[in-house]
C-alpha cells in the first residue's frame, strides 16, 4: 500500500479591506492638484536656474560669436573660449559616460531625485501643470470644467491653455536649434516669416515634440519611454533614500476628527485623505509601497506634511528615508557601492580634466597618395603625402613641420604654416629616402606639427614609406 503526503489546510487571509486610491483622471490624462511645500519649492529653484542656464547661455555671445554652438556645417563645437572639433570626439564621450556614473552615484544615494528634480520631461511638465491651473483653475475646477457643456468660457479657458503650450513649446524648440544654428538670425528669419529649409524642419519637429511630451504623454513617457525606469532598481539598496511610507506609524488608517485622540480608535497617523494621490503626477499611491512609477519628487511628502501640520501631528509620515530605517535600523551612509562609485567618478573627471588640459591645439591627418613611390631626378625614392593640420585655437598661429625619422628620411618643400583662427590646410608634401637601400617595402614614417609659439603644443601623426628592396 502505498504512502500518503500529508495534506495539511491552511486559510489564506483575505486582502485589505482599504481599496487602493485611484486619482481622478480626465480623457485617460493624471489630473493632480497644487500644493506647496518645502521640497516643491526647491524643485521650483533648482528648475528655475536650469530653465536660466538653458534659455540664457544660448544668447551670450563671446569672441565676436555666440558663446555656445554646435556647428555642424562647419564640424566646429564653440563652448566659451574653447572649440573642439571632430578629433575631439573622445572628450565628448568621455564627459556622458561621466555624467552617467554620476547618475548612477546620486541614485544608489538618493534615488530617483533626477528624474523628480531636473530631468527635463518633468521640468517641461510640471511647467505645462502649471499652465493648466491658471488657464482651467485646480484639480476640482478642472475636473468641473471637463464635464460642463461647451461654451464661450470653456472654450477660452482651453484656447488659453493650449496657447501657452504652444508658445512655451515654440520659444523651447527655438532655443534647442538655437545651440546648432546661429540664434539671432534664427529668430530674425522667423519672426520676419521667412525661416526655411532644415531649420524650420528642427523648430517645427522640437516644437511638437515638446508640446506632445509635456503637454500629453508626461507621466507615459516615465513609465513606458524611459529606460532609467527599468534598470534603477538595480542600484537600490537598503539604505537608499527613497520617498517612503511609514506604514508602522500610518497604519491603520482613517479619517478621524483633529481633536480625537488616534490611538483610541485604534488608527495610526494616516487620515486616508488621499493627498499623497492626489498630487502625484504619476498618479500612484506612495503607501503601496516603492514602485516603479515613482519618480522621487517628493510632491507626495509636501501634501502629507500639510495635513499633519493641520492635525497637530509630526511631520515625516511620508519621507526621504531608507529601507533599513523603516525595519528599525539606521541608514549607512558610507557603503561600499557607493564609496565605489563616488571613486570611480572622481578618478574620471580628474583623469578628464587632465585630458582637457593637454589637448593638443593643432590637429594634424596624414593621407598617402594614391601611387606607391617614384624615383626623383638624384636617384631618390619618393613618396607624396597630404597632410590636413587644423588651427584648434582662437588666434593665428604658425606651425613647423618636421619627420620623426630624419635618419631615414627627408621632409621636401617649405616647412612654415601660418593658419588663421580655426583655419584648416591641406598641405601637400615629398619625402625622400636618404638611406641607400630601404629595410622593408613598407616602412613607418612620423610627421609632427609644432607651434612655433608654443613648442609644447605639437601632435604627430604616423603613415607608411613604400620603396623598392632592390633598384
Amino acid at each position: 500500500m502505498s504512502e500518503r503526503i500529508p495534506v495539511q489546510i491552511v486559510e489564506i487571509a483575505a486582502p485589505s479591506s482599504i481599496p487602493r486610491a485611484k486619482v481622478k483622471q480626465i480623457e485617460g490624462q493624471i489630473t493632480t492638484r497644487s500644493f506647496s511645500g518645502f521640497f516643491r519649492n526647491l524643485r521650483i529653484s533648482g528648475s528655475g536656474v536650469l530653465f536660466l542656464l538653458f534659455f540664457g547661455t544660448v544668447w551670450l555671445d563671446w569672441g565676436g560669436r555666440q558663446a555656445v554652438l554646435w556647428d555642424l556645417s562647419a564640424s566646429k563645437f564653440h563652448i566659451f573660449g574653447a572649440t573642439f572639433w571632430p578629433q575631439d570626439f573622445i572628450l565628448l564621450s568621455a564627459l556622458l559616460i561621466i555624467c552617467a556614473f554620476g547618475l548612477f552615484a546620486i541614485t544608489v544615494f538618493a534615488g530617483r531625485v533626477w528624474c523628480g528634480y531636473t530631468c527635463p520631461q518633468s521640468a517641461w511638465t510640471w511647467v505645462f501643470m502649471w499652465c493648466e491651473k491658471v488657464t482651467e483653475g485646480d484639480r476640482n475646477q478642472r475636473i468641473k470644467l471637463h464635464s460642463a457643456p461647451w461654451s464661450a468660457s470653456k472654450v477660452l479657458r482651453r484656447s488659453a491653455k493650449y496657447g501657452m503650450w504652444l508658445a512655451i513649446s515654440l520659444l523651447t524648440a527655438l532655443t534647442f536649434v538655437g545651440y546648432f544654428t546661429p540664434i539671432r538670425p534664427l529668430t530674425s528669419e522667423l519672426l520676419s516669416l521667412q525661416l526655411g529649409g532644415a531649420s524650420l524642419f528642427w523648430v517645427l519637429f522640437f516644437t511638437a515634440a515638446t508640446y506632445l511630451n509635456a503637454g500629453w504623454l508626461r507621466e507615459q513617457v516615465c513609465l513606458h519611454m524611459c529606460p532609467y525606469a527599468r534598470f534603477q532598481s538595480v542600484m537600490f539598496d537598503k539604505d537608499t533614500l527613497t520617498v517612503s511610507y511609514d506604514a508602522a506609524r500610518g497604519e491603520s488608517r482613517g479619517p478621524r476628527k483633529k481633536e480625537v485622540d488616534p490611538a483610541t480608535q485604534g488608527l495610526g497617523d494616516c487620515v486616508d485623505c488621499q493627498m499623497c494621490v492626489q498630487v502625484c503626477p504619476t498618479g500612484i499611491d506612495i503607501r503601496d509601497g516603492l514602485q516603479i512609477d515613482c519618480i522621487g519628487c517628493a510632491a507626495c511628502i509636501d501634501a502629507c506634511d500639510t495635513v499633519m501640520d493641520k492635525m497637530g501631528y509630526a511631520r515625516g509620515l511620508v519621507r526621504y528615508t531608507s529601507e533599513r530605517v523603516l525595519q528599525g535600523g539606521r541608514t549607512h551612509l558610507l557603503r561600499p557601492r557607493l564609496i565605489g562609485y563616488t571613486l570611480v567618478l572622481l578618478v574620471m573627471i580628474g583623469a578628464f580634466a587632465l585630458a582637457l588640459a593637454q589637448r593638443p591645439m593643432v590637429s594634424l591627418d596624414v593621407t598617402k597618395d594614391r601611387g606607391l613611390f617614384r624615383e626623383n631626378s638624384l636617384g631618390q625614392i619618393e613618396n607624396i603625402y597630404s597632410l590636413k593640420v587644423i588651427n584648434k585655437t582662437q588666434q593665428p598661429q604658425r606651425y613647423l613641420l618636421s619627420l620623426a625619422e630624419t635618419d631615414k628620411f627627408q621632409l621636401q618643400g617649405n616647412h612654415e604654416l601660418s593658419l588663421a583662427a580655426g583655419e584648416i590646410v591641406d598641405v601637400p608634401v615629398s619625402v625622400v629616402m636618404t638611406s641607400e637601400r630601404a629595410e622593408s617595402t613598407s616602412q613607418s614614417i612620423g610627421f609632427e606639427v609644432t607651434n612655433s609659439n608654443d613648442p609644447s603644443d605639437r601632435v604627430q601623426a604616423r603613415s607608411a614609406f613604400v620603396a623598392p628592396l632592390n633598384r
